[in-house]
């Protein structure tokens, strides 16, 4: 009971921390307005990790890696860890688990980027009956209009169904290659007989 906690913590914990800094990512990728008070918080909440990684991972064609690479560790980090919490017992020394390690770190780094673009156009949808003119609106749009901008096929008179065959698509990826790709590379993992 107690470790099942603990690796709920743990998951949590990252989980969140690596959408915050994804969502730094792709605020720097879309230009988005620096001054609203979400791009402070996720500025702030993340300078503690990205300003020192910058100084050993530099930008690649002006996009942010050490903050890719900085989730990238998260993830790999709270893998490791959730693996040394379970019952069974991993040969940590083999290069095979950790070619997967690292390979499953990355996929968990791909799906967190398509819980966030999920959840953005989520709040975008749910916003635009709401309050349409709420200061977050640009940001939303600026994170999700280059997947929506597809899917203009989809406006039925006034009515835009982009965000839900939008959502639809990434739930499948999460369901079928994602899945797929995360129990293959679990199972590359060496377990110790």
């Amino acid at each position: 009971m107690l470790l099942e906690t603990l690796q709920f913590l743990i998951r949590t914990v990252a989980d969140l921390f690596v959408l915050v800094l994804l969502l730094r990512f792709y605020l720097q990728v879309a230009r988005a307005p620096f001054k609203h008070p979400l791009c402070q918080f996720v500025m702030n909440s993340t300078n503690f990790v990205v300003v020192p990684a910058r100084r050993f991972i530099p930008s690649l064609k002006g996009y942010d890696t050490a903050t890719l690479a900085v989730g990238w560790a998260v993830c790999l980090i709270s893998t490791v860890l959730m693996l040394a919490l379970n019952p069974f017992s991993y040969d940590f020394s083999a290069p095979q688990t950790w070619m997967a390690l690292a390979l499953l770190a990355l996929l968990y780094l791909f799906k967190q980027t398509l819980n966030l673009l999920m959840g953005a156009v989520i709040v975008q949808a749910v916003m635009s009956w709401v309050n349409p003119y709420n200061p977050l609106a640009p940001i939303l749009d600026s994170l999700t209009r280059p997947y929506l901008r597809y899917f203009g096929f989809a406006r039925i008179g006034a009515v835009d169904l982009a965000p839900l065959v939008l959502f639809l698509i990434i739930q499948v990826m999460l369901m079928l290659p994602v899945r797929w790709l995360e129990m293959t590379f679990l199972m590359q993992l060496k377990v110790v007989m």
